[in-house]
Order: structure tokens, then sequence, then C-alpha cells
């Protein structure tokens, strides 16, 4: 079973340390293997105790199955970079001025992004919510009122009317994301219903329509 868990896991590259780091931590503490990882094993004091030998023999194997599971799970390249969990966490993780300078790029990527003509609202917010986990990975703070916010602003006109409805019904700055994609979708499908319904009535019309006139004719 450990083994089908594991390769489900994403493999470590250079560019998907913070996905990767939650599920593997997630795996180790489902292990019992966690505790080996973040703290170094005790060396053993003049004349151990048979039980002490034994607790450190225990550890020190444990410590090797949590170093084959994170070294079964990266790239090649990555490999060749760490020996160990402290020197893969600083690597790709505590460098604060890399982070920073992720945090900035998606920062920018957030702003920039907006709904497309051919996009239905379910699509956008995926689209969106990818970028806005990758920042919260980094440890930046990203609440859902600015989502919400950067959501009504980048709409395209045919969800003016819907925003200016929900303006006038409630405040804006406390409703939930969720409410307002709920909100959002509710009126997409109706938008797509009338014209499906529309669509329909015109095609029934064309085609009744010959039969209209070999009637008159007649």
């Amino acid at each position: 079973m450990a083994g089908n868990f594991m390769s489900t896991l994403p493999v470590l590259s250079s560019e998907n340390f913070e996905i990767w780091s939650v599920k593997i931590k997630s795996y180790l503490e489902a292990s019992d293997l966690w505790d080996v990882v973040m703290f170094e094993i005790q060396p053993l004091q003049e004349d151990p105790t048979v039980a002490q030998i034994r607790n450190y023999n225990d550890e020190a194997m444990r410590r090797s199955k949590a170093k084959t599971c994170i070294h079964s799970d990266v790239s090649d390249i990555v490999f060749t970079r760490i020996m160990a969990w402290d020197t893969l966490h600083e690597a790709f993780l505590e460098n604060e001025r890399t982070r920073q300078m992720q945090v900035l790029n998606l920062r920018r990527e957030f702003e920039r992004l907006e709904m497309k003509e051919t996009e239905t609202i379910k699509e956008y917010f995926d689209r969106l919510l990818i970028v806005v986990n990758k920042i919260r990975l980094l440890r930046e703070d990203l609440p859902d009122k600015r989502i919400v916010e950067k959501v009504l602003a980048s709409l395209p006109e045919r969800f003016e009317a819907k925003i200016s409805s929900l303006q006038d019904s409630r405040d804006l700055t406390k409703i939930s994301l969720t409410e307002l994609m709920n909100s959002l979708q509710t009126q997409e499908q109706r938008r797509m219903l009338r014209q499906e319904l529309s669509s329909t009535k015109g095609a029934f019309l064309e085609k009744s329509q010959p039969s209209f006139k070999a009637k008159k004719k007649g």
C-alpha cells in the first residue's frame, strides 16, 4: 500500500518544491517517519544499555527509510544537489531572496489575470486559484477579500449587470469567495439557458416557415 501511495506523489523538480514538500511531509507523518527527518539521532553514550542500543538501531533504520522515501521521489537532477533534508530545505525554501522573487512574480501574474470571453466562471476561478495557492504555499498572505476584489475587477462586461445587482443587495466587502462564485455561476447558467432557448426557437421558426408558405400558396 505504501508503494502505491508513493507512486502517486509528484516527483520533485526544481519548480514544484512547495507542493511536493507538503505531500511528502504528509506521507512521512503517516508512515511515522517525519520526526527522524526533522531531528538528529542522539549518539550513544559510553556503556549503553541493551535497550538504548536497540532504540538507537531502530531510529537509524527509520531515518534510512525516510531518506530512501525522499531520494526515490526526486528527479535525478535534484538528487545530485541533496544528501539530506536539511540541504534540500535550504536549497529550495530557506533562501528568503528566492522566495521573495517567486512571490513577486506570482503577484504580478495574479494582477494580470483576467477572465477570457470564451471562459466559464469555473474555468476562470480554477485558473485564478492555482496562482493564489502557489502564493499562499510560499507563506505569503493573500486574503479572500483581495481575491474577491480581483474577480470583480477582472470580469467581462457581460457580468456588469450582475455585479451591480450584488452591490445593491449586499456588502461586497463581506461576501465570501464561494458565495461570489456560486452567484456568478447561477447568472451564467441562466444566460446560457436563455441563449439555448433562443437558438432552439429560431431553428424551429426557420424550419416551420417553408410549410407555412406552402400552405398559404395552396
